[in-house]
Parts: structure tokens; C-alpha cells; sequence
């Protein structure tokens, strides 16, 4: 997380703020809590992802955009990425929510995501805070707008080729990094031809990956298979 963080300036007693829950802070009433932070975090976060949605999906109408923005920030979208910044190790926790797990809640995690985002807005400004937030959060709005919008991209990608004629799609997964930190990629097959790429942390993600990435392909080439390479080139 320091390394996330470092190229935006946070002071380390404001990140320790932002990491402060307040079963922690009832025992060491010196410390303010997240609390405030989180609010601040929540509303920039808010006008980030609007923001990146309005431009990605200019013909997105007004209920459906914020429809897929609640989605995008919703508990289930964002504990995952409060996960992998492995914010967890660095939350401050009373010792009753320690002894029950504190660590491991998407709520008291995804609250700590959005309190970290309060504090780079405060050390960098807007700017600071939409470049770290799209780097966080980026690579997953596109995957769940389309989720939020039309189902799981796996579902359309097998009725699209369904529709098309191609059968089935396939997914090729490979994996590499040590058990602690894999990598997955998946590549989305029709036919025999790659027609999508996905990487991920995990192999089902990288396969919706794969899967939305086929679709978004098919779309711009007009759901021909031309022009789209055999499986055995991964490049």
C-alpha cells in the first residue's frame, strides 16, 4: 500500500488515519477515526467513476448510469480491490474486531478504501485523486458496467457465437507467479481463433476478462472471425 501511495504524497499520520477503525480508536482516544476521511473518499470516488462512465459509455442513459455506478461502488465491487492492495495488514483495530476477524470484513475494508482515497484527494487534489483511483478501479469498471448492464460477459460471449454459428467458445488458461501472487491469463476461443485476452489474479476473473475483451472484439469487427489469429499465437 505505501507504494501505492507514495507517488501522491500521503503523510503517514494521515494514512494512519485513514486506517484507523473507530473499535480502535474507543480504545485510543488520541486517534481520530476514518470516519471522515471515508465520507470525502466516498464522494470523490463517486465522481471519478461518473465521470470515467460518462465518457467510456456516451450513449449510457441517465438511470442506467447510475445504475452501473452503484455497482462499480458498491461493497462487492470494491472489497476485492481493497483486498488486493492488501489494505487488511494495515487497518488499526480494536481488539474486539481483531478477535473477530476486522480484517478480513469487505464493509471495514471497503471503508478503508475509500478513507485512502479521502487522503490522497487531500494531499493531491483532484487530479491526484482521479489518477489513483483510476488505477485502482479502472481495469474493473469496464468488466462490471458491462456485468451490471447485460449479464456475465461469459454468458453473452457463448450466445453471441451461438447467434454467429461458431458453437461454443473455449477458454485456454494459463498461470504463472509464485502460489501467493499467480497470474492467470485466459484466452477466449471461437473456432480455434483467439478472439480475446484476459489477466487477472484469478483464473474466473481472467475468463470474463477474456470473455468481455472476445466481445468488444467481435463487435468492432462486426462478428466476423477474419483477421483474428489462430489460438496457438498468444501474443
Amino acid at each position: 500500500m505505501a507504494d501505492a501511495l507514495a507517488p501522491y504524497g500521503v503523510p503517514a499520520e494521515l494514512f494512519c488515519q485513514a486506517m484507523a477503525h473507530r473499535s480502535y480508536c474507543a480504545e485510543h482516544p488520541e486517534q481520530h477515526s476514518n470516519e471522515r476521511l471515508e465520507l470525502l473518499g466516498d464522494a470523490v470516488l463517486g465522481l471519478v467513476v461518473t465521470d470515467h462512465l460518462y465518457r467510456a459509455f456516451p450513449n449510457l442513459p441517465e438511470g442506467d448510469l447510475a445504475r452501473v455506478r452503484a455497482a462499480v461502488v458498491s461493497t462487492f465491487g470494491l472489497a476485492p480491490l481493497a483486498r488486493r492492495l492488501r489494505l487488511g495488514e494495515s487497518i488499526l483495530l480494536g481488539k474486539g474486531e481483531e478477535a473477530s476477524g476486522g480484517r478480513e470484513k469487505a464493509s471495514i475494508l471497503v471503508d478503508a478504501l475509500e478513507a485512502v482515497i479521502g487522503a490522497v484527494y487531500l494531499s493531491a487534489g483532484f487530479s491526484g485523486a482521479q489518477q489513483f483511483v483510476e488505477q485502482i478501479v479502472g481495469p474493473e469498471v469496464s468488466l462490471v458496467a458491462a456485468e451490471a448492464r447485460l449479464g456475465d460477459p461469459k454468458n453473452q460471449l457463448q450466445e453471441t457465437s451461438a447467434r454467429l454459428g461458431y458453437g461454443a467458445p473455449t477458454y485456454l488458461v494459463t498461470e504463472q507467479g509464485p502460489d501467493h501472487a499467480k497470474r492467470f491469463t485466459a484466452l477466449a476461443l471461437l473456432s480455434g481463433r483467439r478472439v480475446g485476452k484476459g489477466e487477472s489474479g484469478s483464473k474466473k476473473d481472467a475468463e470474463r476478462r477474456a470473455a468481455q475483451d472476445a466481445l468488444s472484439a467481435l463487435a468492432a469487427a462486426a462478428g466476423g472471425l477474419e483477421g483474428f489469429p489462430p489460438a496457438a499465437e498468444r501474443a
